[in-house]
């Protein structure tokens, strides 16, 4: 292993600014709002407060595969929140989601509005209002729910350790990045192994377990993620790629991928959705086309 400098912690941490790399200016080690904003609010039952990171990529599609199935009542605005700017600390959005991560949900379809935040939590709320993508038999349905939470478990393992200290840490760094390769190689063994047993994650079918596992690891075999698809070896994971593909073809989630996605070809980034025109109109390319 190549040598380090050794780091002694002080008895008790202070924050250092400084030492935060990329994300120094969204960074804080406390919580609440930083500034006063109110969020916008469209005219369709549910508002959505996100960015396309594999987290909102997540519920975009869920959304998109409800309206595919003729559910008008998931209809939605796609409001983006731009974290790099600090979006997610206004008082407005820290209202719906006191932790200040995207993506978050206002669901204002009945009386009184409800926030739901977490990813996984909005998808069980979308499957549960909805009756779709969450079986009902008592075994598929915690087959579906263990591996929904699976992913909310493992997922910090792939971006906030394998994805920070390979691709945004100020410097590389061999011990985090070996304790973290070998994790992420793990998660993609433990895949690879269900997904020679089954066409979908939890099954059979289709499920919110396939939605919330395909943005991170679909996306991360697909080369998506952190440049990092050599390093990983990912054409070893064959099950997982075959899965990757199927998932990827279908047209609700390549509708889903380019809501609030700001970053890619202009043609896939659909900034903000309000209507599913909005798709054949409204993408980056043709708003900049237009002036």
């Amino acid at each position: 292993m190549s040598s380090a400098t050794e780091y002694a912690p002080a008895k008790v941490w202070t924050w250092n600014k400084a030492n935060g790399g990329r994300f120094a200016n969204i960074n804080r080690p406390i919580a609440g709002p930083t500034h006063e904003k109110d969020l916008p609010v469209g005219r369709h039952p549910l508002q959505l407060y996100s960015l396309a990171t594999p987290n909102g990529v997540k519920v975009t599609v869920m959304l998109e595969e409800l309206l595919a199935l003729g559910h008008a009542g998931a209809e939605y605005d796609a409001w983006l929140i731009r974290i790099g700017e600090g979006d997610q600390f206004g008082s407005g959005f820290v209202a719906v989601n006191p932790n200040s991560k995207i993506p978050a949900l206002l669901d204002r379809s009945g009386p009184v509005p409800i926030r739901v935040f977490e990813s996984g939590a909005i998808l069980v709320h979308l499957a549960e209002k909805f009756g779709a993508f969450l079986p009902k038999d008592a075994a598929a349905r915690a087959e579906c729910l263990s591996w929904l939470f699976w992913q909310m478990g493992s997922a910090p393992y792939l971006g906030g350790g394998f994805g920070h200290f390979y691709a945004y840490a100020p410097a590389k760094m061999e011990y985090p990045i070996d304790r973290f390769t070998m994790e992420v190689k793990r998660q993609l063994d433990v895949l690879d192994r269900r997904l020679a047993e089954s066409p979908y994650i939890a099954g059979p079918d289709y499920t919110i377990a396939d939605m919330a596992i395909w943005p991170w690891y679909g996306g991360l075999v697909k080369g998506w993620l952190y440049g990092a698809a050599e390093f990983l070896d990912v054409q070893s994971y064959t099950n997982v790629q075959r899965w990757a593909e199927m998932i990827g073809e279908r047209p609700a989630v390549q509708r889903g991928r380019m809501v609030n996605r700001v970053q890619g070809e202009l043609s896939g980034q659909l900034r903000e959705r309000h209507d599913a025109s909005d798709f054949e109109t409204k993408t980056q390319d043709k708003l900049e086309a237009a002036g």
